[in-house]
C-alpha cells in the first residue's frame, strides 16, 4: 500500500463518551488539532458547549464548533468499519489488541482505503464500560509504568493523535530552516582573505607556506559554510588584521 495522505485523518474521528469536564474536552480539542485531526463526536457530555472547553482548546474552538454530540456511543460509531477501544485493562474480549503505534496503521490502512475509522475514549474516571469496548472491534493499550499509569484524558488523545501524524508525515524537513548557502565565489574570496590575514598576523609564512592552506581548505570544506558564517569569519578576519595593525 502506498504511504497515506495526511487526508486520510479526514476520516478518522475522536469519539468521547461521557466525558465529565469540559477543559478536558477543549485540551482534547487542542492534542486533534495539533496533530491534524479535525472531526470530535461526544457522547452525552456532562457540560458542552461551555466556556472552559473554549479556553483550554487554546485555538482550535473550530473543532469545537463542528463537534457532534450524539446520545449514543452506537449513533457516534455509525458508519465506521473500524471502531477502536482504547483500554488500560485488560478484558476477556476476542478482539485483536495494540499498541498506539500498532493501530496507527491499521487505522491508516483503512481510512486510506475510503472506510470510516473511530477512535473511542471513555470517562475521565472510569474509561469505557465493558458494553462500550465489546461495540468496538479493536482495543488499543498505551504502554506506561505499571506503578504509576496515570494518564489524562488529552494526554491518552495525543499519543494515539501523534501515531497517526507519524504515519503520514514522518518527514519533518519542512520543519527545518534553511539558511542561505555561500557559493563558490564567496568562499574562495574568504579563503584568500583568510591567506592574506595569516600573513599579516605572521602566522603563515609565505615563502615557507607547507600545506597550511590546503590543510585549511580540507577543514572548512567538511562542512558547507552558510553565507551568514563566511560574513562571520570575514569580520572576524578584518577586526584580526586591524588590530595588527594598532
Amino acid at each position: 500500500m502506498n504511504k497515506p495522505e495526511i487526508s486520510h485523518l479526514d476520516r478518522v474521528r475522536v469519539v468521547l463518551s461521557h466525558t465529565s469536564l469540559p477543559r478536558n474536552i477543549g485540551s482534547v480539542a487542542r492534542a486533534m488539532k495539533t496533530m491534524g485531526l479535525s472531526r470530535l463526536y461526544l457522547v452525552n457530555p456532562k457540560r458542552f458547549p461551555d466556556d472552559e472547553a473554549v479556553t483550554l482548546a487554546s485555538r482550535a474552538d473550530d473543532i469545537l464548533d463542528r463537534a457532534v454530540v450524539c446520545s449514543s456511543l452506537e449513533e457516534a460509531l455509525t458508519g465506521c468499519t473500524q471502531t477502536v477501544a482504547t483500554c488500560p485493562r485488560v478484558h476477556e474480549l476476542s478482539v485483536p489488541r495494540h499498541t498506539p503505534r500498532q493501530i496507527a496503521s491499521v487505522v491508516l490502512e483503512r481510512a486510506a482505503m475510503g472506510e470510516e475509522v473511530a477512535l473511542v475514549f471513555g470517562t475521565e474516571m472510569s474509561g469505557l464500560s465493558n458494553d462500550e469496548v465489546r461495540m468496538c472491534n479493536r482495543l488499543v493499550t498505551i504502554p506506561t509504568n505499571p506503578d504509576y499509569s496515570s494518564l489524562n484524558l488529552a494526554q491518552a488523545v495525543q499519543i494515539l493523535a501523534y501515531e497517526l501524524r507519524c504515519g503520514v508525515d514522518d518527514d519533518i524537513s519542512h520543519l527545518e530552516e534553511k539558511p542561505e548557502l555561500a557559493s563558490h565565489d564567496d568562499i574562495e574570496r574568504f579563503y584568500t582573505h583568510l591567506e592574506q590575514t595569516l600573513v599579516a598576523i605572521s602566522f603563515l609564512n609565505p615563502d615557507n607556506p607547507k600545506r597550511l592552506m590546503p590543510r585549511l581548505r580540507r577543514m572548512f570544506g567538511r562542512i558547507q559554510l552558510e553565507k551568514l558564517e563566511v560574513d562571520i569569519w570575514r569580520g572576524i578576519l578584518n577586526a584580526a588584521t586591524k588590530r595588527k595593525g594598532e
